[in-house]
């Protein structure tokens, strides 16, 4: 019998720059500020040319977040309905992202997901086991992994097909 590994993928998306121009909003409703709007076309057709299909996306529903998502989705392509929010999203550290993750259909192969740091670079990290410091605003993040479920996804299982973010390409950096 042989047995074909389909190898899954997770492309972890940080919300493009939010605004701090109104001390009384709640942070779950802080909105994009205008570079955030400007940095979400470009990353969105930086992605695009990676040629990566999401068979579904899943977002923090913190309104920062969800519009970026939307405004990445309309970039490329993707309908409105193929966004799913989940209120774990919001704000989740390393340990909540594995265990979201964790927890995926195993019939799903390239998953994306729009959230918030601290706890976005530290699961990328430790999926990885490659120190990335910061995923900066609207910075993407794309590991696979050579496993068919996603329950058997683990620390250090995860290889970085590249991490690109709004600056990188000014500051000299090659991408990878």
């Amino acid at each position: 019998m042989i047995i074909f590994l389909k190898m899954k993928t997770l492309i972890l998306v940080r919300h493009a720059k939010s605004s701090w121009n109104n001390p009384d909003l709640k942070d779950f409703d802080r909105p994009l500020n205008e570079r955030g709007k400007k940095d979400v076309p470009k990353m969105a057709a930086r992605f695009k040319e990676k040629h990566i299909t999401p068979g579904i996306i899943f977002s923090s529903p913190a309104k920062r977040a969800l519009k970026t998502c939307k405004l990445f989705a309309a970039e490329n392509g993707y309908p409105e309905t193929a966004i799913h929010t989940d209120t774990g999203l919001y704000h989740a550290d390393e340990s909540a992202l594995m265990n979201f993750v964790r927890n995926l259909r195993v019939d799903l192969n390239e998953v994306m997901i729009f959230g918030h740091n601290p706890g976005l670079t530290e699961f990328a990290e430790i999926l990885s086991g490659v120190i990335l410091e910061n995923i900066p605003t609207c910075g993407i993040v794309v590991l696979q992994f050579p496993l068919n479920e996603w329950n058997k996804i683990s620390a250090g299982t995860g290889k970085i097909l590249f991490f690109d973010f709004p600056k990188k390409n000014k500051a000299g950096d090659q991408q990878t």
